[in-house]
């Protein structure tokens, strides 16, 4: 009997493009809005900057990625990992859906930044528990990806605890958790935090969409 061999699937590539849309996007807005300040300024502020449609569009874009893994990776696989991954792409959407309101209004904020904050903080909060309960299953699917898994659980984990500390500050007026000039450190806490999400995702998906060929051959 041959070993089995595997290889990515071409179906992997669709979500994969998603994915690299939704970094471009934000990119782009981020190059576009330079009156906003990165390290201080969470990205769905930018909405209402230049090109600020491109924002939930990213956002869809991620969650239609999201949507295909949560389907990919089917029976065989800890259903409370599905659903906590199920609950990532739900917050995504939504977050899309019901833009954030402008900077500098924290204080009263309108019934669509409640809708698009709490959707955003569950989000992020369905994704490391998601990480964490499938590590398992991914690792066996790719035994060789194994360290990188652990180590991008580990990472998502981190940066969204350390993420909530600077967000719980920002809200309930806590210490100033600011470096030099800059009151807080929320907006680079958040950029750090999606950048490790969407690379999980993005070897998830590459894992789930892996082809397993069987072969069969004389000795």
């Amino acid at each position: 009997m041959a070993p089995t061999n595997t290889a990515p699937a071409t179906g992997a590539r669709a979500p994969l493009t998603l994915i690299g849309f939704g970094v471009l996007a934000m990119a782009a807005v981020e190059t576009l809005n330079p009156e906003y300040d990165l390290v201080s300024e969470t990205l769905s502020r930018y909405v209402h900057g230049t090109a600020g449609w491109l924002l939930p569009a990213a956002l869809l874009a991620v969650a239609a990625a999201s949507a295909v893994l949560v389907v990919r990776l089917g029976a065989g696989t800890r259903r409370a990992g599905r659903a906590a991954l199920a609950v990532w792409t739900a917050g995504v959407l939504v977050a899309a859906l019901f833009p954030a309101d402008p900077p500098g209004n924290r204080s009263r904020p309108s019934l669509s930044e409640l809708v698009h904050g709490n959707a955003a903080f569950l989000a992020f909060a369905a994704l490391p528990t998601a990480a964490v309960l499938l590590r398992g299953t991914l690792a066996a699917r790719r035994p060789g990806l194994g360290t990188v898994l652990n180590t991008l659980t580990v990472a998502t984990v981190t940066t969204t605890v350390a993420f909530a500390v600077f967000l719980v500050d920002v809200m309930g007026g806590g210490p100033s958790l600011g470096l030099g000039g800059a009151p807080t450190l929320i907006g680079i806490a958040e950029r750090l935090l999606l950048a490790v999400d969407f690379t999980w995702l993005a070897l998830a998906l590459c894992v789930a969409g892996t082809r397993h060929d069987h072969g069969h051959r004389r000795a």
